[in-house]
């Protein structure tokens, strides 16, 4: 494999550029996220958002209703800025190195995904000629959580002279903000009051709250700072409500000044004293030096990618950005307490940090591979999150079960317009789907006793008290399916087919844990055999629409009754349609944001004929304007199953290369965490043709015509597993772990330790 890297020339970038690598190069750990802003900044009028960001912590801001109907709802929660510690001034004799002043001779930045750091190395001219060529790393550190580290190298070029460093602790730091897209806040405001601002003697501290919410952050640093190798003098001094470090020292031409700078945040979600959580911290990262943070980095990364590995053999593109896409998963992943992944991850403020059915549907198949950790405290947020779920489907009416917020952060909705949010009642399938999948792969019944269980009843209960039977027929009215374009519909197939998935595995595995147990579950949670027996005959009687003539599954029952919105007439312009079109006049037409029917096909696959599949898929493909970025990756998966490889390539490359290409044109708001699961998706689950039921394990490969091959890692049980295919040949090899049976290409194998299993590729 090839190093991990992507890099990118900055020398001659536009304001839209700097902002697309402000997301491109942010670092972050799954708790804390820093944008890759230029550390001197941007001047007035550019384009920027300066963001640190912390998952979970949250503010609680109006959202008023023009009508104020019982049960909208009328304040949301929105990721706060929580400070700005990356702004670091740089003057040589006086000159300080600003954008737009001097002259910038090189700029590149760099990702590596190996080290797990971010790399900025500029070559500077000052307007009277002095050069310096400036090298900054930064990290956020999967060891300690809580921990950023940024490390400047100035070295002076061609002259002898002073530099001098200046480095901000700003406490109070304001949202970004974009008033003409609904996708992103309309306030840019700043959410936290000061408590506490303090330059002490070899540190910085602040604590400041949030309004409403009551959530305290609490941030300290630490610098320390050489030249030419010796330890240079440093103060802290409070100016107003910013804490500033300075440092100086005069450098011989060649000479190299080094700063490097510590941060440490906590919040009191997590923590009963967050400033005595920091100042520990930050102690104990003072004491061990940077050196040995980015060592246990790169060996974190090493385990990682150990278990996530995944290479494209003759397309090195689309394999770097198959790399790219894993390691911001993992960026983005929240494992510490109540706390998931947002639509944009912590590189960004799109959609307010908001968790959606992104996390369950599109990013956990790929921890359920790769990190049973990581699924775990997924599942563990949505648990944690069950009474503010069950609240808001009495809410809805439902005197029974649990319906999970459309977006949230703390576990309440924050979707103000509840026709194409609170009514997607889809997003209690993919939690449900999501922690069968991990029971189906992990075999860990003592987690699903424990935690998914009860999920998977709450949310079984919610389907049959929303849904009633109309000649013998189990239906659901007035739902939006995942096609944001048609909305408050009767009998969306998607949502039909999730909702009897849901009713009958929680029933299944409910009787399974029973035998174990004894019923003391069930006893619980206030279960019994007939309410179980009421789940499984809803299950079985669903509704699902089909029409005979066209031999498809319509999106829902009214949906082949309108007309068809003529996608190849509309102008260029005039996409994503919902940015220029009334809701209203898209959900008169059939006209598709994102795939529906489509991704139902490919998750429940075993329940639906392969003819049906393929006029299906053909059908929605003709309608389908993949406005969303969680479209084209599921269309890349259902053609690849279809034996579509052409079309399953094409729609897999536009997916692969969303962000890296900014295909979508907004990943300067941040990156599209779905799409990255996705496209990890279809390569697995796609070109693989990988299975995985609760006794099945199968292959169905094969390699794209424009490539040589390529490879993944995963785990089955407590089985670790490579595949390997090439043109002309699969290797299967059990890297650790017990021998399992696996089907390739429809005949069974015994994968054995030591025993690589090696077939040729099919024709």
């Amino acid at each position: 494999m090839n190093k991990r890297i992507i890099s990118r020339n900055m020398t001659h970038a536009d304001d839209k550029e700097r902002m697309l690598a402000e997301t491109l190069f942010s670092t972050a750990n799954g708790y804390l996220g820093v944008r890759g802003c230029n550390e001197e900044g941007l001047p007035d009028g550019k384009n920027t958002c300066r963001g640190m960001y912390l998952n979970g912590v949250y503010e609680i801001i109006p959202m008023k209703q023009a009508e104020s109907l019982f049960g909208l709802i009328e304040e949301k929660q929105t990721m706060i800025n929580s400070g700005d510690l990356q702004t670091v001034y740089i003057s040589i004799d006086g000159e300080r190195m600003e954008y737009g002043k001097g002259t910038v001779l090189s700029e590149i930045r760099s990702l590596d995904m190996d080290k797990g750091i971010s790399i900025r190395e500029v070559r500077w001219r000052s307007e009277s000629g002095k050069e310096i060529e400036l090298r900054v790393k930064r990290m956020t550190s999967f060891v300690l959580k809580n921990l950023f580290i940024l490390d400047m190298e100035v070295r002076s070029l061609n002259f002898e002279g002073d530099i001098a460093f200046e480095a901000l602790h700003i406490a109070k730091a304001n949202n970004y903000a974009n008033p003409d897209d609904p996708r992103m806040a309309a306030e840019g405001n700043c959410y936290l009051e000061p408590q506490r601002i303090e330059a002490l003697k070899d540190r910085s501290l602040s604590l400041t709250k949030t309004r409403v919410s009551g959530i305290t952050v609490a941030i300290a640093s630490a610098h320390e700072c050489t030249a030419a190798g010796k330890k240079i003098d440093c103060v802290y001094n409070k100016e107003g409500e910013k804490v500033i470090y300075r440092a100086g020292c005069r450098l011989k031409e060649n000479d190299t000044a080094v700063l490097t700078g510590y941060v440490v945040f906590a919040d009191s979600l997590r923590e009963e004293d967050p400033g005595a959580s920091v100042m520990t911290m930050l102690d104990s990262a003072i004491s061990n030096k940077s050196a040995y943070y980015y060592d246990a980095q790169e060996q974190y990364m090493a385990a990682f990618w150990d278990n996530a590995d995944m290479e494209i053999l003759g397309d090195e593109d689309s394999s770097l950005s198959a790399c790219f896409n894993i390691y911001q998963l993992l960026q983005s992943a929240g494992t510490m307490k109540r706390s998931s992944i947002a639509a944009k991850g912590l590189s960004g403020e799109g959609y307010e940090g908001h968790y959606f059915w992104d996390t369950e549907m599109f990013l956990m198949p790929f921890f359920n591979l790769t990190d049973r950790e990581v699924a775990r405290s997924l599942i563990s947020y949505r648990y944690d999150t069950l009474k503010e779920a069950r609240e808001n489907a009495r809410l809805l009416g439902h005197k029974k079960g649990a319906l999970y917020p459309w977006r949230t952060i703390n576990g309440t909705e924050c979707s103000g317009y509840y026709v194409s949010g609170t009514a997607a009642y889809h997003i209690n399938g993919a939690i449900a789907y999501a922690i069968c999948s991990y029971y189906d792969i992990s075999g860990d019944i003592d987690f699903m006793m424990d935690k998914g269980e009860e999920i998977l009843l709450e949310t079984a209960r919610l389907w049959r008290c929303a849904g009633s039977y109309y000649k013998d027929r189990f239906m659901l009215f007035d739902v939006t399916g995942p096609d944001e374009y048609t909305c408050m519909v009767n009998n969306n197939y998607y949502t039909n087919l999730c909702a009897a998935y849901n009713m009958e595995r929680a029933a299944q595995i409910m009787e399974e844990i029973t035998v174990i147990d004894g019923g003391r579950l069930m006893d619980k949670l206030s279960s019994s055999r007939e309410e179980l027996e009421s789940l499984k005959e809803a299950a079985k009687k669903i509704y699902l629409p089909y029409d005979e003539e066209l031999g498809i599954n319509p999106q829902d029952d009214s949906f082949l009754q309108k007309p068809v919105w003529d996608i190849e007439a509309t102008p260029k312009e005039e996409f994503p349609l919902l940015m220029h079109h009334h809701p209203l006049e898209l959900y008169r037409y059939q006209v598709c944001k994102q795939a529906d029917t489509v991704l139902a096909h490919f998750l429940f696959e075993d329940r639906v004929d392969a003819e049906t599949r393929k006029k299906s898929f053909e059908y929605y493909e003709k309608i389908t304007t993949h406005d969303s970025s969680l479209s084209r990756c599921v269309f890349a998966i259902a053609a690849a199953r279809l034996g579509e490889k052409k079309k399953a390539l094409s729609y897999f490359g536009d997916s692969v290369k969303m962000d890296l290409m900014n295909l979508q044109g907004n990943t300067g708001d941040g990156i599209h965490t779905a799409n990255m699961g996705g496209s990890y998706m279809a390569i697995v689950y796609g070109f693989a043709g990988l299975t995985i039921r609760r006794d099945e394990l199968s292959l169905d490969p094969f390699v794209p015509d424009s490539w040589k091959g390529y490879r993944f890692r995963f785990k089955k049980g407590d089985s670790r597993i490579e595949v390997c295919v090439l043109t002309d040949e699969v290797t299967v090899t059990l890297l650790d772990g017990p021998e399992l049976s696996i089907k390739v290409w429809g005949e069974d194998h015994l994968l054995k330790a030591d025993s690589p299993l090696k077939l040729h590729q099919k024709k």
